[in-house]
């Protein structure tokens, strides 16, 4: 029989994509004066992986990948996500976005990121957000699944990710430790 426990906190991630380079900064400022500071903001990335999103906003993509201080709560990801979904309207001109915002989060098993476009391999969180288990932590590396988006397969993404997981496992040892310490006393 198993035995039902919390779920280990886990580390939020977000990508934002857009042809505005000046538009990046101010929707980093949202999501950090929501969700914490950040404590990772890439470099400016060119994204030529696909030209879904060139008819709404343009050519010539850019992303910035940021993760945040605080680790979340896994359940809490549909509301980011709903909110992210705020900021994209906030922004857009008309009914084209100027921004596209992904949040996720990298636990110690997978890199997950929140969807509302639902699909075989995509299971219903809530609010109209599904979950996308993009990557798979096996074998000391990320791993891609046959429905990972060519972007997040190529190794220079993988070796960010990894990263970020690394800092995240510091954080998770942290965070179990404080909660001994609580425990004790």
């Amino acid at each position: 029989m198993s035995i039902l426990q919390q779920p280990d906190p886990v580390k939020l991630v977000a990508s934002l994509l857009s042809t505005e380079r000046d538009l990046i900064p101010g929707v980093i400022g949202a999501l950090a004066e929501r969700y914490g500071k950040t404590d990772y903001v890439s470099s400016i990335l060119h994204f030529d992986f696909t030209t879904y999103y060139r008819k709404e906003m343009g050519p010539d993509l850019v992303r910035r990948f940021i993760t945040f201080e605080t680790l979340i709560h896994p359940a809490d990801l549909p509301d980011i996500k709903m909110f992210t979904a705020e900021l994209e309207q906030q922004s857009a001109t008309g009914m084209k976005r100027r921004i596209n915002i992904d949040p996720g989060y990298i636990s110690t098993g997978h890199l997950l990121l929140a969807t509302g476009k639902p699909y075989a391999h995509r299971p219903y969180l809530r609010n109209g957000v599904y979950a996308d288990v993009t990557l798979i932590y096996r074998d000391m590396s990320f791993r891609p699944q046959e429905w990972t988006y060519p972007d997040y397969r190529e190794q220079s993404m993988i070796d960010m990710l990894a990263g970020i997981r690394k800092k995240y496992l510091k954080q998770l040892a942290a965070a179990r430790k404080e909660k001994e310490t609580e425990t004790a006393e």
